[in-house]
């Protein structure tokens, strides 16, 4: 008899519970996952089933406070996001600004510590001044300007180096 209510559920009212689990749920594979506990929890309440409403309540009852209770377990449960592509690299594109800034501010601070003219030099360089520009700014030649750039990156790459 139970089996016999159980089976008729089912083929009348699949459509029904269908329609309630998407109601309550998005992802085609929590709802998968919902439809095989509605089934086992209608398997379950069958044989209490005692036509004091009809089949169609029954089902949908049942249906309903195994979706209900899903959605407050998910609730509960801690949330787990999958990292897409785009979370790493906006990520590693963060790490990179990091580390970039730090190397900026390491490299101010040997530069500070450099001779007033290798300093100037050094200064005009990171704003991107050319060798010619910086020559006109200081009141020296391209060729000191030259000599000066080649001594800072071989000074600068030994201390960054070490570091």
């Amino acid at each position: 008899m139970a089996s016999d209510i159980f089976d008729q559920a089912l083929a009348e009212h699949a459509a029904m519970i269908d329609r309630i689990i998407a109601g309550m749920e998005s992802n085609p594979t929590w709802r998968d996952e919902l439809r095989q506990d509605v089934v086992l929890a209608l398997w379950r309440a069958a044989p209490s089933w005692r036509q004091d409403a009809s089949l169609k309540t029954f089902v949908a009852r049942v249906t309903h406070n195994v979706c209900v209770s899903h959605v407050r377990r998910a609730r509960r449960a801690p949330k787990h996001h999958e990292l897409s592509d785009t979370v790493m690299d906006n990520a590693e594109a963060t790490d990179d600004a990091v580390a970039r800034a730090d190397l900026g501010r390491r490299l101010l601070a040997e530069v500070s510590k450099l001779p007033r003219g290798m300093r100037e030099v050094a200064t005009l360089y990171l704003d991107d001044f050319s060798a010619r520009e910086i020559a006109e700014t200081l009141g020296i030649s391209e060729g000191a300007v030259f000599t000066r750039i080649t001594r800072l990156r071989e000074m600068l790459r030994k201390v960054m180096d070490t570091e």
